[in-house]
């Protein structure tokens, strides 16, 4: 089965490893619905310069994927633009550190509103539409940390491992439907989030001595294993969460 590459709709993708997805999957021939916070507008008119500056195809459909009468908004619009969106990335997601005794209850509810949440109601926003597509995927960016806690982490871990979980019952869910459901799962990764592991040189050595690479990740090393879930080539894998930490685990 060949299939088209016609439209992905990728949240979260002003910066980081989502904009780093997003000029992979241009250059893959799609066309690039890009969300992110309205506050993001300018970083995402730089990445629609840049995609379009390359030949490819991107539009911009701002909104919050913690609201659900924002998410309608914006999925509407995207398929409108688009027409047929075969490909959903659910990036977006936020991370802070605090040991648990600082944790407030506030904070907790933001990581999961973002990182769970929005994962949640944007796939579910999108079936409908998916289930008409030929060779659909839903392609959830997911975390190590899911997989393996980290003191100070407790909240953002354990809202990946949500996002795991999700993803595998999801997968299950609508396998019947055409639609195949992956997670990716990024260790630690040279962006402003990344950063927040290894704060200074002592940190950054202690997260090179525990990767069996030797070296930080970079956005593209994600953007890579997107694209080929979300070609024809990983048509048989589907409720799979894939490592993409340079040998920091291994399950």
């Amino acid at each position: 089965m060949e299939l088209e590459n016609t439209a992905a709709l990728l949240t979260g993708c002003s910066r980081g490893i989502g904009r780093a997805i997003a000029l992979r999957l241009a250059r893959d021939g799609f066309h690039v619905l890009a969300n992110d916070l309205p506050r993001q507008n300018a970083e995402i008119a730089d990445l629609i310069a840049e995609i379009e500056a390359d030949g490819g195809r991107c539009t911009s459909v701002p909104g919050d994927v913690g609201d659900p009468e924002d998410i309608t908004r914006f999925v509407g619009e995207a398929i409108e633009a688009a027409g047929n969106i075969r490909v959903l990335v659910n990036n977006a997601g936020v991370l802070s550190m605090r040991d648990i005794d600082e944790i407030s209850s506030e904070e907790w509810d933001r990581m999961y509103r973002v990182n769970t949440r929005g994962t949640f109601l944007v796939s579910q926003a999108m079936l409908r539409h998916l289930r008409t597509q030929e060779g659909a995927r839903i392609i959830n960016i997911a975390s190590i940390g899911g997989k393996l806690g980290a003191p100070g982490l407790n909240h953002y871990c354990s809202s990946k491992a949500a996002v795991i979980s999700f993803t595998q019952i999801l997968a299950r869910e609508v396998a019947h439907d055409g639609i195949n459901v992956n997670a990716i799962c990024p260790g630690i990764i040279d962006t402003e989030m990344g950063k927040n592991n290894y704060p200074d040189e002592a940190s950054l050595q202690a997260v090179l001595d525990k990767t069996a690479m030797g070296r930080l990740g970079y956005p593209e090393d994600v953007a890579g294993p997107v694209s080929f879930l979300a070609s024809e080539d990983s048509g048989f894998i589907t409720g799979q969460s894939i490592n993409v930490c340079g040998g920091i685990i291994f399950h």
